[in-house]
């Protein structure tokens, strides 16, 4: 029997603790062993839980407990997880993390003391929630060099922007719906303005080039100043805006970004992920395009995706899995202004000569009234940007057309 821990109660913590008890016999059959959670810990009290006698709020009752071979690591946010993590990797305990933050701020850090151990530290979690993805990016697209990973990558975002598109819903009632529903927090930055979508394209990037990239080297917009008007212009192009995450290899280095971007209906299959579905497209040189579908969160599609990674430990208590990727580098990911991009740019008293002047040959989708909107061509993101400077308070919009 392998006795494992679990950090957190919160929602996926449960999620683990409740599928670890349902499908005990089943779990014990594809591990090889059968799994006993012998600690939670958690600030809280939970007397009508089947583990209540499991519940410690010390957390030296678990990195102390030489029994406890796996910790589950389901708190969130990055203080005092990183430290709780940290100690029981140094302390002889393979580690399985649903934290996002945890891996794109720490995630080289704690890959390379695990390696040093012979432990193992997964988190396919943290990405797609119970989409796999990491594992698939790790060992079935093994044998492709990974040119670029694109996706919408955020639950929340995508379901507003589908009322928005579909149903006219203005942005503060679309994220009001989604507080409703519990898809947005009280606090929605996270979601709304990029924050969580960036973590999981550095998760994602780091794997598939092999190098660790931090938040704060991906250029991140989010979603809050897409207005229905944004929307109503995208539609005329054949598009629909979405919240995209994008990593690209760009020679020895990569580029890195999160904005909202334009995909074309008829062109790309991102365009047809809706609600609060998620969707991560691969591009490999032998393979071509690969997509991954499904619901990027909840307890228990979460919670599935974080058993998975225990089996796999328990599976590989006496040797380690090959996952991992070197340190960064702060010059590893180029300046979003070097990459290039085609915009629709919505224009307040701008002629469709003027706006020929600074962004080229244009082609015009609207001009009503006051208001022009035009697709410009591919350009460099530095031009771009001295174009809309040049125009100032002008622009009403620029929003990116993806590839």
């Amino acid at each position: 029997m392998v006795s494992i821990a679990i950090m957190g109660h919160g929602v996926v913590g449960s999620g683990v603790a409740e599928v670890l008890l349902k499908n005990a016999d089943s779990i014990a059959k594809k591990a090889g062993d059968a799994i006993e959670v012998k600690r939670i810990l958690d600030l809280r009290e939970f007397p009508d839980s089947p583990l209540a006698d499991r519940f410690t709020k010390d957390f030296n009752d678990i990195v102390n407990d030489s029994e406890i071979r796996i910790v589950v690591e389901t708190m969130g946010g990055l203080h005092p997880s990183y430290e709780f993590v940290k100690a029981c990797l140094e302390s002889g305990k393979s580690v399985v993390t649903s934290n996002k933050e945890l891996v794109a701020a720490k995630g080289d850090e704690l890959l390379t003391i695990a390696k040093s151990r012979n432990l193992n530290f997964l988190f396919e979690a943290s990405v797609g929630g119970g989409i796999p993805i990491l594992r698939p990016l790790d060992q079935c697209l093994a044998a492709n060099e990974v040119h670029e990973i694109a996706g919408i990558l955020n639950g929340t975002t995508n379901f507003m922007l589908t009322k928005m598109i579909e149903e006219d819903m203005p942005f503060d009632d679309a994220l009001k719906l989604a507080q409703q529903l519990g898809y947005a927090e009280r606090e929605p930055s996270a979601d709304v303005d990029g924050h969580d979508a960036a973590r999981k394209i550095c998760i994602l990037a780091s794997l598939a080039f092999g190098r660790h990239v931090f938040p704060d080297q991906v250029h991140t917009e989010g979603i809050r100043n897409v207005s229905l008007e944004d929307v109503k212009a995208a539609s005329l192009m054949g598009g629909v805006i979405k919240l995209i995450g994008r990593a690209k290899k760009q020679g020895d280095k990569i580029s890195c970004i999160v904005a909202p971007m334009i995909v074309k209906e008829d062109e790309n299959l991102l365009a047809q992920v809706r609600d609060v579905f998620n969707g991560i497209m691969v591009r490999g040189d032998v393979i071509g395009d690969v997509m991954f579908y499904g619901r990027g969160a909840g307890k228990l599609p979460t919670a599935s995706a974080v058993v998975a990674d225990v089996i796999d430990e328990v599976k590989h208590m006496k040797r380690r899995k090959a996952l991992f990727w070197e340190s960064g580098a702060p010059d590893y990911v180029v300046p979003y202004t070097e990459d290039s991009t085609a915009a629709m740019v919505r224009l307040r008293g701008v002629t469709p000569a003027q706006a020929e002047a600074a962004f080229g040959a244009v082609e015009v989708l609207s001009h009503e009234g006051n208001v022009l909107a035009v697709l410009t061509p591919v350009m460099k993101e530095q031009t771009l940007v001295e174009a809309t400077d040049s125009l100032g308070d002008r622009v009403i919009s620029c929003i990116r057309v993806a590839e």
